[in-house]
């Protein structure tokens, strides 16, 4: 069920959504968060798409806010708010509401959302593309208890990491640390199966890739060894080397979707770290609230202590160059010691995301 309003206000939109609820006979709100989306026109549709499909998983209340700029002086001026409401199966699980926002409004969206939160559950607040510099000091990020932002989607992806770490405050987040969730679950599984002391790691994927440098950084921060960034033609990551005493640990994955686990002594075995699409990662983070310590470490490491290696073409004869990592002992299995435990753990069969 749909119900369009135009010119309206906050208070006509939560009458709005108890007229759908009981229309379709469901007076009870049964949902557990609510689900801020800050994007434009272009992207609306896809994170909306996304935003229903994790419904399923985590029934919420979702306000998309869209902010129309005015190209035309008078019509910055005069502000208006219109509203679409959907519920029922329109809306996934839970309830939605399309926000547009016009003119002097738009400096000020955290006052028509604060009105439509669910009260006495959590806010996230997620940013497609063109997240703030700052989440947490945005209006509407400061709404929130889970920030979600997603540096694939920026200009500069690695300048973008720089920012994130400069600014990160407990409760943020990056999408692009989600999809590397079943490589560092499948690594630290690995680790777990030794008991050698690792002495160096290369992590290979595209230049200018987030995921790639957040493995990166995480390894380099959990083992305290040296860690080289080899440039491949992706897709994503690609392949994470761990050279220990005992032999090499190789995870390959050439063709995005399945990978080869290699352990000195040990048969081969395919695991499957197939790219995931927007909205297994939106239910991912979903899953909790609290602040990732695991990703603000490994942000903390500092992006700029990983140099990239040569050009994509260079990259194919195999060179790397090296990153700057502390000196320390290296460091031994099992994975709880030497990789830490991941912030996130699934099942080594669930599928991969879109690095």
């Amino acid at each position: 069920m749909k119900i369009d309003l135009t010119d309206t206000t906050a208070s006509k939109i939560n009458k709005a959504l108890v007229q759908g609820r009981r229309a379709i006979g469901t007076p009870a709100v049964g949902m557990v968060l609510t689900l801020v989306i800050v994007t434009d026109e272009e992207n609306a549709y896809d994170a909306l798409k996304a935003a229903n499909d994790a419904s399923r998983e985590h029934p919420s209340r979702t306000l998309v806010v869209i902010k129309r700029v005015s190209r035309s002086p008078r019509d910055r001026t005069s502000s208006r708010l219109d509203a679409e409401v959907r519920v029922g199966a329109d809306a996934g699980t839970g309830e939605t509401v399309v926000l547009r926002l016009y003119g002097e409004v738009v400096d000020h969206a955290q006052s028509v959302v604060l009105p439509l939160l669910l009260p006495d559950a959590p806010v996230v607040a997620w940013w497609p593309v063109n997240a703030p510099l700052d989440p947490a000091n945005d209006p509407l990020g400061a709404l929130a208890q889970r920030r979600v932002t997603d540096t694939y989607a920026a200009e500069s992806p690695v300048r973008e990491l720089g920012a994130r770490a400069d600014t990160y405050t407990p409760g943020d987040t990056d999408l692009s640390w989600t999809r590397i969730t079943p490589w560092r679950s499948m690594l630290a599984a690995a680790l777990d199966q030794v008991t050698c002391k690792v002495e160096e790691v290369e992590v290979e994927g595209e230049e200018f890739n987030p995921s790639c440098e957040l493995l990166a950084m995480w390894l380099a921060d959990r083992l305290h060894v040296p860690v080289r960034r080899a440039l491949s033609a992706g897709p994503g990551l690609t392949a994470v080397r761990m050279g220990t005493s005992c032999g090499q640990i190789v995870l390959d994955r050439a063709d995005g979707s399945l990978a080869t686990l290699s352990v000195q002594g040990q048969p081969d075995r395919a695991v499957a770290l197939k790219r995931r699409d927007t909205a297994e990662l939106m239910a991912e983070e979903l899953r909790r609230l609290d602040p990732d310590d695991t990703y603000a470490s490994a942000l903390r490491y500092g992006v700029d202590r990983l140099r990239t290696g040569p050009e994509p073409a260079a990259a194919a004869t195999g060179e790397a160059v090296p990153a700057e990592a502390p000196a320390a002992d290296a460091a031994e299995g099992p994975a709880a010691d030497a990789a830490g435990a991941p912030a996130r753990e699934p099942s080594p069969q669930k599928e991969e995301a879109a690095q």
